[in-house]
């Protein structure tokens, strides 16, 4: 049974940046669609943005223009490169490739 796990995430300014990594164990990642969601408290999780297996990335019009999702196969890793956060983007962020969640990693965006 694969696993994922998610790191980066902290609490920034609006503005900031932030990358956020899911690391898959025990299953090869690139061979699926993985996306990233979020969860903010009281909200149903959303997607934000995902990858093919071809590598082709969609995002949602939240993460338009603002993040981008990349992997690198070698590390078994998926990334999601978040630039000028908003308020609005904090939640709880998690992988996912259809069957398996992480145990997420939180985004706090505050002044």
């Amino acid at each position: 049974q694969g696993r994922f796990v998610e790191s980066g995430g902290g609490m920034v300014q609006p503005g900031e940046s932030l990358r956020l990594s899911c690391t898959a164990s025990g299953l090869i990642l690139h061979v699926y669609t993985v996306g990233w969601f979020r969860q903010a408290p009281g909200k149903q999780r959303e997607l934000v943005a995902m990858i093919n297996a071809d590598g082709d990335p969609n995002y949602t019009n939240s993460a338009k223009d603002r993040f981008t999702i990349s992997r690198d196969t070698a590390k078994n890793t998926v990334f999601l490169q978040m630039n000028s956060l908003k308020p609005e983007d904090t939640a709880t962020y998690y992988c996912n490739n259809g069957v398996i969640w992480g145990q997420g990693t939180q985004v706090t965006v505050s002044s």
